[in-house]
């Protein structure tokens, strides 16, 4: 028996006081009314409305019952709406803040194409993790090595000068005795601030000699990109970044840095609104080359 259906039916003929009128005001036909009315006084052993021809007068249980099923139809319609509003709640997920906000637009657009509601949050790696830990949102594209990643992005150094050559030697970074001016750098952006990125990078300035000052964490992209634009600096970015950037990219010689990401989901999500869908615009919002993860970091 559909309870909720048969309270709501009970409750309508109760307040119209017919079955004719009730029944219409509870979306039904006056034959589904009575059928569920009468299947709910079968279920209690007890009658409901005593009936006339054209009226339904409430017995002393019916009176007694009234309340109790008119708390019932209430919850119902309350869950219902619940229920609703649950389904067109956005998708909240922690982006990089390396995706621009163009791109970002392209992949809202075509969230909504496969019916899922994107609110794209960007940050940087480590409080990507802690929104998706403290459930502010849903998902994260989390930095991961990239044997690890479904999206890889390899990395190069880019800056204002052409020199000509198809790669960069960091060694080629390194001062002679006679050298004069200041020492070139490579510039980390917060981004690829993380263990599987940085440390590679940091134990081939050693090996080949260069200064620690040499490689340096930026507080920000804004930061390292004026310090490239106003110096012979290299920033450590992607080819889309450099891009957007208006600087001359190159891959690394001695090393391919790839900033591995993969889709990691709260314990009440599921990603496959996301990844399922949404896996090329995800690549294209973070430059990824292809969806393999692809690549490993010296």
């Amino acid at each position: 028996m559909d309870l909720v259906g048969a309270c709501r039916a009970f409750v309508s003929v109760s307040e119209y006081g017919g079955f004719t009128d009730g029944a219409a005001a509870a979306g039904m036909s006056q034959s589904v009314a009575s059928r569920r009315v009468a299947a709910l006084e079968e279920r209690f052993g007890e009658r409901l409305f005593e009936r006339t021809s054209r009226r339904a007068v409430l017995t002393p249980f019916g009176r007694d019952m009234l309340t109790a099923a008119a708390q019932l139809v209430q919850a119902a319609g309350v869950l219902l709406e619940e229920a609703e509003a649950v389904k067109h709640k956005p998708w909240r997920l922690a982006v990089p803040a390396t995706c621009t906000p163009a791109a970002l637009a392209r992949l809202v657009a075509e969230a909504r194409g496969h019916g899922v509601r994107l609110d794209v949050r960007t940050a940087g790696p480590a409080r990507r993790k802690e929104l998706l830990h403290a459930h502010q949102v849903r998902a994260a594209l989390l930095a991961v090595p990239s044997g690890e990643a479904s999206w890889a992005v390899p990395l190069g150094l880019a800056g204002v000068r052409d020199t000509g050559m198809r790669r960069i030697h960091v060694e080629t970074l390194r001062l002679g005795r006679a050298a004069h001016g200041p020492a070139r750098r490579i510039w980390i952006q917060p981004e690829d601030d993380v263990p599987h990125i940085r440390d590679p990078l940091t134990r081939l300035r050693d090996a080949v000699g260069l200064r620690p000052a040499q490689v340096v964490t930026a507080p920000d992209l804004t930061a390292a990109t004026a310090e490239v634009l106003c110096s012979e600096d290299l920033l450590l970015c992607s080819r889309a970044q450099a891009d957007e950037l208006a600087l001359t990219w190159r891959p690394i010689g001695e090393l391919t840095p790839i900033r591995g990401y993969a889709l990691t989901v709260a314990a009440d999500g599921n990603p496959l609104p996301v990844e399922a869908r949404l896996g090329d615009a995800v690549a294209l919002c973070l430059g990824a080359d292809d969806l393999a993860g692809g690549g490993t970091a010296a």
